[in-house]
């Protein structure tokens, strides 16, 4: 089998095993910040922050061991945009907010039977391809060209290196501050410790992303054939996934596709054997409104932000990259924005 073959499978797999985690452990940024900021749960962020520093110390241990060189991935640019990177994670926060889910858990969700999130996956998608390549695209290649900066130091590593440090040493002081900090604070939580579930989950996923960096860096590291370096990321293969869809002939199956396909497959093989699936829709035109404008900032949002909370808040953090740090707190902020403030999304009236 080829190379290209192996990680197109295993991107399927991947996202078979993330699929189902997702299903029955809840995992979700936007349910995590709610539980967090609004309901008084804990667990759901721990869990997430755990993940985080296990996506960190797996990446970085592949990074120190030679196997797979991130950058070449996305993340760490020497040229990247502070403003719009931040803008993009507000839009996609506030939008996660307003769809109740980002565009993995809508996944999940839809693999569930859940029919809101048919129209989140196909909206989101449709704005970030008009994002990308379409529409919106000139304005926002416009906003980049106008605001980006050029770096020397593009991640923590390479920052402390800067301060003499070798570059072994950088790496592995920055990886270990931010995994030990996100360990004890996700430990700290008495309810946390006693939930195995939740603690496998972050595990799981944190070791999912690293999985994807050693497929799409190693197995895929063909000298004839090279696939992008990439991991867990989900708006643009949302985008891609669709446009495969419709027109196939001609274009390439690839790792991101082959992640979205495995995500809904694997929800809905969890859900018809667990007894979880049911067919929902939504409870008024508002609510279809609602969810639609979401989708729609989040498909924006995210191709500006270069991710999403999984493309950013795990993948993108695992590089270590200052601009992920910098998409990762306007993702919060809109999160936070959206639940509590006078900018919070209200409930919706049961109709």
């Amino acid at each position: 089998m080829e190379s290209t073959q192996l990680v197109i499978l295993a991107g399927l797999v991947i996202g078979l095993v993330y699929g189902a985690v997702g299903l029955l452990s809840g995992f979700c940024l936007m349910s995590s910040m709610r539980g967090f900021l609004v309901d008084g749960d804990g667990r759901l962020v721990r869990t997430y922050a755990l993940a985080i520093a296990v996506a960190i110390a797996a990446s970085q241990l592949l990074v120190g061991s030679g196997t797979v060189d991130l950058g070449k991935s996305i993340y760490l640019q020497q040229t990247f945009s502070v403003p719009v990177l931040f803008l993009g994670g507000l839009l996609f926060g506030y939008g996660m907010v307003l769809s109740n889910g980002c565009g993995s858990r809508a996944l999940v969700l839809l693999g569930r039977g859940n029919l809101r999130s048919f129209a989140v996956v196909i909206v989101l998608a449709i704005a970030a391809q008009m994002t990308l390549k379409g529409l919106i695209a000139p304005a926002r290649i416009a906003l980049v060209q106008a605001s980006q900066t050029t770096v020397n130091a593009n991640s923590l590593p390479s920052v402390l290196a800067t301060l003499g440090l070798t570059e072994a040493l950088s790496r592995a002081l920055a990886a270990a501050t931010i995994v030990v900090a996100l360990i004890l604070f996700a430990f700290a939580h008495p309810a946390f410790r006693r939930s195995p579930g939740q603690i496998a989950a972050g595990v799981l996923v944190g070791l999912l992303v690293a999985g994807g960096w050693y497929v799409t860096g190693y197995v895929g590291a063909d000298d004839f054939n090279p696939v992008p370096v990439t991991s867990l990321t989900f708006i643009a293969p949302i985008a891609d996934a669709l446009q495969y869809a419709m027109l196939s002939t001609g274009l390439t199956l690839n790792f991101g596709i082959a992640t979205v396909a495995g995500v809904f497959a694997g929800s809905l093989a969890t859900a018809l054997a667990t007894g979880r699936f049911k067919l929902e829709g939504y409870s008024s035109p508002r609510h279809m409104l609602r969810s639609g404008a979401g989708a729609a900032l989040m498909g924006i949002g995210g191709v500006m932000a270069f991710g999403c909370s999984i493309g950013q808040g795990l993948t993108g953090v695992s590089t270590l990259a200052l601009g992920s740090f910098i998409a990762v707190a306007g993702i919060l902020l809109g999160t936070a924005a959206g639940l509590r403030g006078s900018l919070r999304v209200q409930p919706l009236a049961v109709a």
